[in-house]
């Protein structure tokens, strides 16, 4: 029988189903980690360990264990690392791939919750519900024209990346009828027909949409990628709604935008720091909605992504290249690692 495949977690899994589904794979043998417990003995526990399930939550996992370089220098035997979702912000990417390890991520897995939540925030912000709301708790509901909302229907929706999500938002507005403009520079404008969007090039969507909605990751290129002259350059009176990452949009610029009523309103459900603080400007301002990177977090969600990623450890134990490698240029290297490991 072929050596079980120790991997790591720490403190929690994002779902039972990843344990049950572990659990069944007698090649397969989960280690719990803990944040109570000494660093040295976490990290010696670590280190005998050949897969790590990585939280990609950047500010729910203690930076002592993202899988930057210095610690992927400390895990010799490390071959596979497995991301919680679709994100990987935890990870360098680079450094993994210098080490021959490979990273999966569950993209796709959570696209359905994500692209409702994008599409709630779209269609309530058009129609101002969360004004409507403050002010009616506020004892100043009246006249109803002064929130006088929008429907989508014939609206220009842009769409800033065209990947699992994107694509799932696109097909949603289509009932709307809704005309949907893309920016995303990997896909032709062929490929992006096929996902009920028109390719367009930023400064194009961000002038001509009346809803801009970010659903990139952050890397180099899209990191500050909405600054302040992003901002003056949307349509005016235009809605700006993430479900991406922090760190896409300046939170400085979008409320110096709001502000000054070139933005009418923002939906928000990633931020710099996760949760914000209660006084962040942002939150008090009556045409943001808000939420707490919520947006992938369902129990059909988190289940299938956890099986997923059960799916992806299973795979390497027993001897084959795992879906979804962020990185796949480094699968030669990082099956030579395993085989010298195992002695297959």
């Amino acid at each position: 029988m072929r050596e079980r495949f120790r991997l790591a977690y720490m403190s929690r899994v994002p779902h039972p189903a990843f344990l049950e589904a572990a659990s069944a794979d007698p090649l397969l043998e989960p280690v719990r980690l803990s944040f109570e417990t000494p660093e040295k003995e976490t990290l010696s526990a670590l280190k005998s360990c050949r897969g790590y399930y990585v939280s990609s939550a950047r500010h729910e996992l203690a930076a002592r264990w993202h899988l930057t370089g210095a610690l992927v220098a400390e895990l010799p035997s490390l071959v596979l690392a497995v991301s919680y979702g679709a994100g990987y912000d935890t990870v360098d990417v680079e450094a993994l791939s210098r080490a021959g390890v490979g990273l999966v991520n569950q993209a796709g897995g959570n696209a359905q919750a994500v692209a409702e939540h994008t599409l709630g925030m779209m269609l309530a912000l058009m129609k101002r519900i969360p004004e409507a709301h403050l002010a009616i708790k506020a004892g100043r509901a009246v006249p109803r024209e002064n929130f006088m909302g929008r429907e989508m229907a014939g609206r220009k929706i842009g769409l800033v990346g065209l990947g699992h999500i994107g694509t799932r938002v696109a097909a949603l507005l289509k009932a709307f009828g809704s005309t949907v403009l893309a920016v995303d520079p990997f896909l032709d404008a062929e490929t992006c027909a096929r996902r009920n969007a028109m390719k367009v090039e930023l400064p194009e969507l961000l002038a001509e949409c009346d809803v801009v909605s970010i659903h990139a990751p952050l890397t180099r290129l899209t990191r500050g990628l909405f600054d302040a002259a992003a901002f003056a350059a949307m349509r005016p009176g235009a809605v700006f709604v993430t479900t991406a990452r922090g760190g896409i949009h300046d939170e400085a610029a979008l409320l110096d935008a709001l502000r000054s009523g070139r933005i009418a309103a923002a939906g928000l459900d990633v931020w710099h720091v996760e949760p914000p603080p209660a006084d962040h400007p942002l939150l008090s301002h009556p045409c943001v909605m808000a939420s707490q990177h919520i947006a992938g977090v369902t129990h059909e969600s988190r289940e299938r992504v956890s099986r997923m990623a059960a799916e992806a450890f299973s795979a390497i134990a027993a001897g084959r290249v795992p879906s979804r490698l962020v990185n796949p240029e480094v699968t030669p290297a990082m099956m030579r690692r395993l085989e010298a490991m195992v002695g297959a």
